[in-house]
């Protein structure tokens, strides 16, 4: 099959993605789909008389608005900035256009543990409506203030379950309301764009609230809430840290780990190029690498730090083999493990060890553990994990049954990088296996797909192309009927970086342990791919420069081998699991979905 670009991406990125293969440039006039041309709608009332609104019965919980100005800022047009939060603390913003409104509505999701509003348009700002300010915008902090430290879970559970799914709910019914008051009618198409917890909390909303949204773009999503915060984090914090309390792999090794893995695993592709592009089939031993006589200490590993790479690789389990999680970091993500569970040169702790204390301190349990609960005090094994897991249907967003938002025309793009330190792409796989098992392929294909993007880290970055469109391809579907095939992707060179702080994606405020430079991109990427839709691939065909997306064609399907999808929560994969919850102080009320 011949290459086609995704026309819906060219049409507004063509400019940042240019194929380098001498002078070829690719024409935008050949690539003319995106989203539907809708006309401009004006505000019919002042931006501050919004607030007065009162739009609580729209809500269905008590609203406040806050503040509601117009901004002057240098953005590409003015905007009614409105402030406001829903009882009992969930913060909220909204920005209006007042010119150029194309009745468009965007919201974005909150990386880490949210606690903070940010309307970053993350792998999706190169869109022509974006960029002229046509979108209105909001975003929530979803109920509380904080870190990654989970303390807002220690004494009052309604904010647990605003965290969960009511707070991004609630944003986005306030956000509707106070559109039809400014703008006298409600937006014509409305989408959910979210990476890392952004990406859980939108197929929170696929599942849970089917009719909020039209389009959604769901990127390395947390989906797994429960034993990715306290197993997989755990896990791979715990397993490097040594008797003495200090870290067994550093690192200064993670260089010379990462060139193994290339050695043995790059060309299996049948293209010698940095990028692994199926790590699943790559079957790394760290033996290679260790330390021999008359070897240097600095170009090899000793026998305690082989043991650490197999067992990050491998992800917690019990002793009895049963996984606790699908998988740890799969390779080729090696450079990107430093901030997130090998520390960084002068830093104590990692994120893997402040996520998961705080998750297990005081979120995950119904009741709280004593508070000289460590890290330490976490049991890998079976009755554990039935016991932390037991607020699954509260957190975790793993219904695969979405026959009700696909019922109302919705669109669900999944993607993730395949070399993510923070969270397994076999769970996103794994995700869209189920949703295949549970509505079938063929209902599947008429409204989502998966993207796998090889060598990309969490949400953004990494040795392969990773920057894309994202937002104009779900535009183009929803509004054109246009089903996206493969999309262009493009690598950027950056300074010294090895992917975003360990908080988690570049919406999300980095822990106390980040130490990473600041990123500055050049002006023009030096490699273009196309990526297929899962499970297809791209094969280079042969010729002219493998830097060049024009020289790839479409290869053969490589889908996860099935025994790669068994863990101990597969069956956290069932339709209508959720639990729909009320909090009063330290307890929580339940019920099922009915």
């Amino acid at each position: 099959m011949i290459f086609r670009f995704n026309s819906a991406l060219f049409a507004c990125t063509f400019a940042l993605y240019i194929v380098f293969s001498g002078a070829a440039v690719i024409s935008a006039q050949t690539h003319t789909a995106g989203p539907a041309q809708l006309a401009t709608v004006a505000p019919v009332v002042e931006c501050s008389s919004l607030v007065s609104a009162d739009i609580s019965s729209t809500v269905g919980a008590p609203t406040h608005i806050s503040t509601a100005v117009t901004v002057h800022d240098g953005k590409p047009a003015p905007y009614c900035e409105v402030k406001g939060y829903v009882e009992p603390h969930i913060q909220f913003d909204l920005r209006l256009p007042l010119t150029i409104w194309t009745q468009r509505f965007v919201q974005t999701g909150c990386g880490g543990l949210c606690g903070h509003i940010d309307m970053g348009l993350d792998n999706d700002d190169g869109c022509l409506p974006a960029n002229n300010g046509e979108l209105a915008l909001a975003a929530t902090d979803m109920g509380h203030s904080g870190g990654m430290d989970g303390q807002f879970g220690a004494k009052d559970y309604q904010l647990r379950i605003d965290f969960a799914y009511r707070g991004v709910h609630l944003t986005t019914l306030a956000a509707k309301a106070l559109m039809a008051r400014f703008y006298g009618q409600q937006p014509a198409y409305s989408y959910f764009a979210g990476c890392s917890d952004g990406g859980r909390e939108a197929l929170m909303e696929a599942q849970r609230f089917p009719n909020d949204f039209n389009g959604i773009t769901a990127g390395a999503p947390a989906m797994n809430f429960t034993t990715q915060n306290t197993f997989y984090h755990g896990w791979n914090a715990r397993v490097n840290t040594g008797a003495d309390g200090k870290p067994i792999l550093t690192s200064s090794k993670l260089p010379l780990l990462h060139k193994a893995v290339l050695a043995q695993c790059d060309a299996e592709d049948g293209l010698k190029d940095g990028i692994i592009s199926n790590p699943l089939a790559c079957h790394f031993d760290p033996a290679v690498l260790e330390c021999k006589p008359g070897i240097a200490p600095s170009s090899c590993l000793t026998a305690a730090q082989v043991k650490v790479v197999r067992e990050l690789y491998a992800g917690a389990n019990d002793s009895q083999g049963n996984k606790l999680v699908l998988s740890g970091p799969l390779p080729g993500s090696e450079l990107a493990w430093a901030g997130v569970y090998i520390p960084e040169p002068g830093q104590n702790r990692v994120m893997s060890e402040i996520i998961s204390t705080g998750m297990l301190k005081y979120l995950a349990y119904e009741t709280n553990p004593p508070a000289k609960y460590t890290l330490a005090d976490l049991k890998f094994d079976r009755a554990n994990f039935t016991a932390t897991t037991k607020l699954h249907a509260l957190y975790d967003a793993t219904d695969p049954d979405l026959s009700a938002f696909a019922a109302q025309g919705g669109k669900l793009i999944l993607w993730h990088g395949l070399a993510d330190p923070h969270i397994t792409p076999l769970n996103t796989i794994a995700y869209y296996t189920a949703m295949e098992k549970t509505m079938g392929d063929d209902a599947v294909n008429q409204f989502a797909r998966l993207y796998l993007f090889p060598g990309g880290y969490h949400c953004g970055g990494g040795e392969g192309p990773f920057d894309m469109d994202m937002l104009t391809t779900i535009m183009a579907w929803v509004e054109q009927a246009k089903a996206p095939n493969a999309l262009l992707t493009a690598h950027v060179p950056r300074e010294e970086h090895h992917g975003p702080p360990p908080g988690g994606p570049k919406n999300g405020p980095p822990p106390e342990s980040a130490g990473e430079p600041p990123v500055r991109e050049v002006a023009k990427p030096d490699r273009t791919r196309p990526v297929f839709p899962y499970p297809m691939t791209a094969k280079y065909s042969g010729t002219s420069s493998i830097d060049d997306a024009t020289n790839f064609v479409e290869g053969t399907p490589q889908p996860a081998p099935a025994d790669s999808l068994n863990w101990l929560g597969s069956s956290f994969y069932t339709p209508h699991y959720e639990l729909w919850c009320t909090g009063n102080g330290a307890t929580m009320k339940c019920k099922p979905t009915p």
